[in-house]
């Protein structure tokens, strides 16, 4: 079983999560976040003040699988969030050790689903 994290764009979502329903990957977790990488900062006028902008708007999304279904993962995050500009986002997996479906109780690869 692994955890997959991503950070992408935001306006990527929707390819995102249409490449991943095309794979039958449906369960996710999706949050906004903050963050910044290769692409830096930038200068934002707003009412004749000055700002740095350092974090920009990302989206974080959490996908639990089983091992089979790892790089098929991968490739459809990578499909849906890649435009070829910095800033398209990271992906980590990690391993993960225990899931638990509160409903059934159910323990490991069959709570994934």
């Amino acid at each position: 079983m692994k955890l997959i994290i991503a950070y992408i764009q935001p306006d990527r979502l929707n390819a995102v999560k249409q490449a991943l329903f095309s794979r039958e990957i449906y369960k996710m977790s999706v949050t906004n976040a903050l963050g910044c990488g290769q692409q830096g900062g930038y200068v934002h006028m707003y009412r004749g003040a000055t700002e740095e902008v350092t974090l920009h708007k990302k989206m974080r999304l959490a996908i639990a699988v089983n091992d089979d279904f790892v790089e098929p993962t991968l490739q459809a995050i990578v499909e849906g969030a890649r435009t070829g500009d910095i800033g398209d986002g990271k992906i980590f997996v990690l391993p993960m050790d225990e899931c638990v479906r509160i409903r059934t109780g159910e323990r490991g690869s069959a709570a994934i689903g």
